[in-house]
Formats: structure tokens, C-alpha cells, sequence
């Protein structure tokens, strides 16, 4: 009788820790390019003269918004960019780019009156058009450069990429799995515990992949 007990809390405990793992509430060991022998990606571009380049520049500024904890709310804002601690997933890549010289409110509107019917946008509005997925999806196709959906080309993904899945969009991590496969920088719902997740194995709606050029 004994054992079967300690068996069935057992098998609960492992039941339990696993689904904790998987929800990333366990912290997982992580890797760096190094660890890989993958060269970090510098890009040649310094679009705001910080002295920081393109792509590290997203990446310090995506961990520095997610460093001050925004809650998950969807809602409209007259100036666009929210100006509270409330935000969306969107939220997460509008401001590594906006902090880095790239304004995607002004971007992407521009790119939706000079290419309307690539949208379908029944109404233009510049302050939430830029906060929606597909929008972003759209511009980034057109815009940046379009790489690997592959998760398994590991050299070919770099912190401070862009993700897109089919409802969700992410900024990509300097962290990676066991695997070589990068975390993801994100903002996914109310209860996301951590912004930083090991999410790319565990999807199966990636959409597209970019780096902005």
C-alpha cells in the first residue's frame, strides 16, 4: 500500500515539474552564440547615431521595456504608442524599434496609403494600424529582410529579429535552448509569468521572420 502511494506522488511530482518546465516557470540553462560557434550579427546601420548598432540597439531596448514589467491590456491610445505601463505584444516591437530610430507608427502608415490595397484597410488609422500583427507582418515583408522560418537554422536566427506567428509577433532573444533554438522576447496575455520564453519548438503558426536592413 506504501508504495503504491509514494508511486502515485511520484508520478505527480514529475507530472507537476514537467508542466511547470514546459511553462517555463522552472528556469531553464541557456546558451549563448558562443556556446554554437554562431557569429553575433552586427548590423551596419546606426539609424538613430547612438553609437549602437541596428540590431543590438532593438534587442537593449526591447529588454529595457519588459524591464519595467507592462501589464497585458488591449486598448486604444490617441498617441499611439501607449503611454502607461499596459501594452500588447505588438507594444514589444514598436518600442525596440522606436527607441532605435525606426517609428513604426509613421512607418507603416506611410506604407498603408502608398500601398493600400495590400493591406485591406477598409479604415486608416494611424494610431492602431501599426499595433496589429497582420499589419506588421505586411510591412516587415516588404520592408526588412525576409529570412528563415527554419527554427532549426540556428546560425540564421539573432537577437533583436523579428518573429511573427500567426496571431502574435516577438522580438527574438540572445538566449538559446540546448537545442540552439533562441528564446523569444514577448508579451503574450495576463498571465504570461516571464517575457522571455523558449516558445519557438512549441509553435506551430510562424509566419515570418525578419531583420530590419
Amino acid at each position: 500500500m506504501k508504495n503504491k502511494i509514494f508511486l502515485t506522488i511520484t508520478i505527480i511530482v514529475i507530472i507537476i515539474v514537467t508542466i511547470l518546465y514546459f511553462l517555463n516557470i522552472i528556469p531553464h540553462k541557456t546558451y549563448d552564440n558562443a556556446y554554437f560557434n554562431i557569429e553575433t550579427y552586427k548590423s551596419s546601420v546606426d539609424k538613430d547615431n547612438d553609437g549602437i548598432d541596428d540590431q543590438t540597439d532593438i534587442l537593449n531596448n526591447v529588454r529595457e521595456y519588459i524591464r519595467k514589467k507592462p501589464k497585458y491590456q488591449s486598448k486604444y491610445y490617441e498617441t499611439g504608442y501607449p503611454n502607461d505601463l499596459y501594452g500588447v505584444c505588438t507594444d514589444v516591437v514598436g518600442f525596440g524599434l522606436l527607441n532605435a530610430g525606426y517609428n513604426l507608427m509613421e512607418l507603416v502608415n506611410n506604407d498603408i496609403l502608398i500601398n493600400k490595397d495590400n493591406y485591406n484597410i477598409d479604415k486608416i488609422d494611424k494610431k492602431i494600424d501599426f499595433r496589429r500583427v497582420r499589419n506588421l507582418n505586411i510591412y516587415f515583408k516588404n520592408n526588412a529582410i525576409n529570412l528563415t522560418t527554419d527554427i532549426y537554422d540556428i546560425k540564421n536566427w539573432q537577437g533583436g529579429d523579428i518573429v511573427v506567428f500567426e496571431n502574435h509577433i516577438g522580438i527574438i532573444s540572445d538566449k538559446r535552448n540546448k537545442n540552439g533554438i533562441p528564446y523569444v522576447i514577448h508579451h503574450a496575455s495576463p498571465y504570461q509569468i516571464k517575457y522571455e520564453d523558449d516558445i519557438l519548438e512549441y509553435r506551430n503558426d510562424l509566419i515570418g521572420h525578419y531583420r530590419i536592413s
